[in-house]
């Protein structure tokens, strides 16, 4: 793809796949791979792991995409992260904050970080993405590729859309 000026991007989505709409980080990254080819790196993931650390420590630009239920009450929520190792509500459950604070700890590696989470409709068993939140998916792919263009620059505090 031309025009694209980052050359350190990894996008990871992650969800389960088998429950509809909390696959769709799995969807963006499928469509980010074909759309980019090798511009932007993508992971995919059932949860995030402390292991995601070292890989993550490595690029200039990272960005999480999971999916919400009506947590923001918007279809597509952009937010920087920062490190924060915080605890989390659930014992095993690490968040994208917590990821980049071991990045940082443990390999010095303090990348520009955004999560893009993408309201889902129905999470009941299936591969198929609802009707609205595949238009937000679609939506978040473009943001993304628009970032990486812009090398990661361009994005406030905080966007609903």
């Amino acid at each position: 793809m031309r025009g694209i000026a980052v050359s350190r991007v990894l996008v990871i989505g992650y969800g389960n796949p088998s429950r509809r709409d909390d696959g769709v980080g799995h969807y963006v990254v499928k469509a980010l791979r074909r759309r980019s080819g090798e511009v932007v790196d993508v992971l995919s993931f059932h949860q995030l792991v402390p292991e995601l650390a070292e890989r993550v420590a490595d690029y200039d630009l990272v960005i999480f995409v999971d999916a919400h239920t009506n947590a923001y009450g918007e279809g597509l929520e952009i937010r920087p992260l920062r490190p924060d190792q915080g605890p989390s509500a659930l014992s095993h459950h690490v968040r994208p904050e917590m990821v980049l604070a071991m990045a940082k700890a443990l390999y010095g590696g303090e990348p520009r970080a955004f999560v893009f989470s993408i309201r889902g409709y129905d999470f009941g068993f299936g591969t198929e993405l609802s009707e609205g939140t595949r238009k937000h998916a679609d939506m978040a792919i473009e943001r993304i590729l628009e970032m990486v263009r812009n090398r990661g620059h361009g994005q406030g505090d905080r966007l609903s859309m």
